[in-house]
């Protein structure tokens, strides 16, 4: 079906991720090079994340083929966390399989971005363009396709904006105003021949926003450039929480105070100072000498729990936990162990997408 119009002029926008879900999308991880010498290791983690989820709402899994969707149910349902689980086959019921082969499973960045329509009635997606954060990471063919297939499978219309985004890189409070990093979206290996305000046209058309907000760089060690998702996230309307690194010796220190300055000095789409809450990091990741982006901003809102990622550090851990449930009073906020998963150089929220109900009011 050829579409003419942008979402933004037919209705369209996309939601918070603390509005209302239906369903978390996620592709099954098998990418050995992904998390090299260790991908047994992050099974037991991404089988918690899945059950955490699967007790409230749905949970839609690509695979790759039969075999694959066999290994996974097998690997959940055997998991440590499954034997804490009251009613394992009611979960179990309320995790669902597509047959939609990837190359990866970072599903934030390839996954379908959803729309809903204003007057709630209808759904749509945004088919970005997808390059593996600046042709970093070949092949790629599989994960760019996954949008469009489950359009088809849901039988909801596809927009093709024929430009790389990936969604880790945008942050929305719902209500017209999107967050991001110039690092990233005008990096030279995603869209070199657009200008920033061409980009900002985009995601005006293609996401339904009316007011953008641009920080400077991401933390050390994400591969992505700089994806918001790691540094600043909305968790309220009008309410960010931003990581900040406390010691004066890291790289992170200088980058994150920068961004927390330019926050601490932005207004939302109607004029309202934005509200700004601070996020310890935790101490530095390290793995074979590299530097990991270990971040508890990196946490995926359901509709009655927040996934947090967790790092050892018992102190950081543990704040970081407390600040978070002060800010989401309504939900549970459960941490678990990514120390594993971040080897992949991302964690839940870079894991995962939304699927928004259209009844969200």
């Amino acid at each position: 079906m050829k579409i003419d119009f942008t979402p933004r002029e037919l209705g369209y926008y996309f939601p918070a991720e603390f509005d209302r879900q239906v369903a978390l999308w996620l592709s099954w991880p098998h990418k050995e090079a992904s998390w090299p010498g260790k991908i047994d290791t992050i099974y037991n983690p991404y089988a918690e994340f899945i059950l955490q989820i699967a007790d409230h709402q749905r949970v839609c899994i690509n695979v790759n083929d039969g075999a694959m969707h066999h290994f996974a149910i097998d690997k959940i349902v055997n998991s440590p966390y499954a034997k804490q689980v009251k009613d394992l086959d009611a979960l179990v019921d309320n995790i669902v399989f597509y047959y939609h082969p990837t190359n990866d499973a970072w599903c934030r960045d390839h996954g379908p971005a959803f729309l809903i329509h204003k007057d709630n009635s209808s759904k749509a997606i945004v088919d970005w363009g997808y390059n593996a954060w600046g042709d970093k990471y070949p092949p790629y063919d599989l994960d760019d396709n996954i949008p469009t297939l489950i359009g088809q499978k849901l039988n909801i219309p596809v927009f093709y904006p024929k430009i790389v985004m990936e969604g880790g890189s945008v942050e929305f409070n719902g209500k017209g105003t999107l967050l991001t990093t110039k690092s990233c979206l005008l990096n030279q290996n995603r869209n070199p021949h657009l200008s920033q305000y061409e980009i900002e046209q985009y995601l005006i058309e293609y996401y339904g926003v009316e007011h953008i907000l641009w920080l400077e760089e991401g933390i050390i060690g994400d591969d992505t450039d700089g994806h918001i998702d790691d540094i600043t996230r909305f968790v309220n309307e009008d309410t960010v929480v931003t990581v900040i690194e406390k010691d004066k010796s890291e790289e992170n220190y200088d980058i994150l105070r920068q961004n927390l300055k330019l926050l601490q000095g932005m207004e939302l789409q109607d004029g309202r100072s934005l509200n700004v809450v601070t996020l310890p990091m935790p101490k530095p990741v390290i793995y074979e000498g590299e530097q990991l982006p270990a971040s508890y901003a990196n946490f995926y809102i359901s509709n009655e729990k927040v996934i947090v990622p967790t790092f050892r550090d018992d102190k950081n851990d543990e704040e970081a936990l407390e600040i978070l449930e002060e800010c989401f009073p309504d939900r549970q906020v459960v941490g678990i162990d990514s120390v594993d998963i971040i080897w992949g150089l991302g964690s839940f929220h870079c894991l995962s997408q939304q699927e928004p109900d259209v009844n969200i009011g």
